[in-house]
């Protein structure tokens, strides 16, 4: 932790700032004495319960708004983090499953939401973990394992890596792996790509077995894995231009703008208007599933108003919108949820909160940054947010497990002990960055785009996040009488308002 950080995390100490936290410091204690009272602690790793709420305190933004449902699960979800974090002797890591599972690595470990685990936690106050986290796969996990175990699924993990970066502002971390982000991103290569240069990846190494377009053994070419290249060949190229290596960056320039064009001209369905998966025999495969939304969620889909239509699939009853969320395939496909029992893994229809955050992403990025075509609105996103949230419930209880039924909210896997805690996901950094609009940047500034519809809120405040070596506060107070900083938004940086609006609009600020 630099000295600057440190003086920054103080601040929260200042009595004012103490007391304007106050409040939320005992609705934080309130919802922990809840989640703790309804969990037998199965498995403890570095924080136990008991722990939870100090290191809530110290640790994560506080947040308050007039909707429960999302209030409530931003703090299960942060409590339900905590429980993953875990010390072994090659580093502190993340797991995914809070039990241990046949195909995991050593110490349980998993790398597919390697990237979501990063993202999520880079807006912790003490997050130098993930620094161990991410050496951990790049040197350590493949060590005496019979199997690739950090390529056994998919990564974003230089894309996830530079989105920390640039909350955390650490660039020597940063560049001293660049080196071998670089031939990490070769061995992709060597592995996944074909002459076409598109790359291949079998679902389950995806993450998202037993799909309607794929399978264990087929090589198809889809939007999840030529999306995370683009995004990674994007983040070393800005790497490679911190480092001052210009050859490197006109490289990594020529890939990611080479895989864009591929995955526009070969995984685009003009006719369905919509990212498909593209099938060894050549044909795209007739059904739309949700990781066509993962192109925008790394920004790989040009502001053109022809791809803008897919995003009305969003809201079609018989497209992903379902009672309970959005499902991972189209429900006017005619093999929707007919691929298991219900209690394997079955990525045919159901509701997994891994492609609900990805779509989600994809969502708010197309509200917020792209201007062609207004087919959704921040309502829509809104109420797919609030259904994301209410979603985390079993038998009234506070819950994330691995997938949902679609109509009825039934976790698929019941209470299988594996599923419980399931951190495959995020949730924190949708709040944070997608509704709330925190949108970090390379240089000494921050944009805040709010997707929250002006009329929903009344108020809102994020409080406590932590951004290049200070402390941000955000406040919404609709008629200056909640917080009393004012009418509209005010954000602090160190305890000194930074920018005002009277209007929840977007606003750039600079520190």
């Amino acid at each position: 932790m630099t000295i600057n950080k440190l003086a920054s995390m103080l601040l929260l100490l200042i009595p004012g700032t103490l007391a304007a936290q106050g409040n939320l410091n005992t609705k934080l204690e309130s919802y922990v004495d809840k989640f703790n009272s309804q969990d037998n602690e199965a498995v403890i790793n570095k924080i136990d319960n008991k722990s939870a709420a100090a290191w809530m305190k110290d640790n994560i933004p506080l947040f308050a708004c007039p909707d429960s449902a999302i209030e409530e699960t931003y703090y299960f979800r942060w409590w339900s983090y905590r429980k993953h974090i875990k010390e072994t002797p090659e580093g502190t890591i993340v797991t995914e499953f809070i039990e241990p599972v046949s195909h995991a690595g050593k110490y349980n470990s998993i790398s597919c939401a390697l990237g979501h685990h990063i993202y999520e936690g880079r807006w912790l106050r003490n997050s130098d973990f993930l620094k161990e986290y991410v050496d951990f796969f790049l040197y350590h996990a493949d060590e005496g394992e019979t199997r690739p175990r950090f390529h056994q699924f998919s990564s974003w993990l230089p894309d996830a890596l530079l989105a920390y970066h640039m909350v955390e502002d650490d660039e020597k971390y940063l560049l001293e792996r660049l080196n071998d982000l670089d031939k990490d991103y070769l061995k992709w290569e060597e592995e996944r790509q074909l002459p076409s240069g598109l790359f291949w990846q079998h679902d389950v190494k995806d993450g998202m077995e037993e799909s309607v377009s794929g399978g264990r053994h087929v090589e198809n070419r889809r939007p999840t894995i030529n999306s995370y290249m683009y995004a990674n060949a994007r983040a070393l190229s800005t790497m490679a231009k911190m480092a001052g290596n210009d050859s490197l960056k006109r490289n990594y320039d020529t890939k990611a703008a080479h895989l864009q064009t591929l995955l526009l001209d070969s995984l685009w369905d003009e006719k369905d208007s919509f990212f498909k998966t593209g099938l060894e025999s050549g044909e795209l495969h007739s059904a739309r599933e949700a990781i066509g939304f993962i192109p925008w969620g790394f920004y790989a889909v040009p502001d053109k108003r022809m791809y803008a239509e897919a995003w009305l699939q969003v809201i079609d009853t018989a497209g992903f919108k379902a009672p309970w969320g959005l499902t991972t395939a189209e429900r006017r496909e005619p093999t929707f949820r007919t691929r298991g029992s219900g209690h394997s893994c079955e990525w045919d229809g159901a509701i997994w909160p891994f492609a609900s955050s990805q779509t989600l992403r994809g969502m708010a990025n197309f509200l917020a940054d792209y201007k062609q075509g207004k087919q959704i609105t921040k309502a829509d996103f809104y109420e797919a947010v609030q259904q994301y949230a209410a979603s985390h419930v079993m038998d009234g209880k506070a819950y994330i497990g691995e997938y949902q039924d679609e109509v009825t909210g039934f976790w698929l896997k019941g209470d299988n002990p594996r599923s419980k805690f399931y951190n495959h996901s995020t949730f924190a950094d949708v709040i944070i960055q997608d509704l709330v609009g925190f949108k970090p940047q390379l240089d000494n500034s921050f944009e805040l785009k709010p997707l929250i519809p002006e009329e929903q809120w009344d108020y809102f405040t994020l409080q406590g996040v932590p951004y290049k070596n200070k402390i941000v506060d955000l406040y919404w107070d609709a008629d200056g009488s909640k917080y009393g900083k004012g009418k509209g938004l005010t954000v602090y940086a160190d305890g000194k308002r930074v920018a005002q609006s009277k209007k929840l609009k977007s606003i750039k600020v600079k520190l």
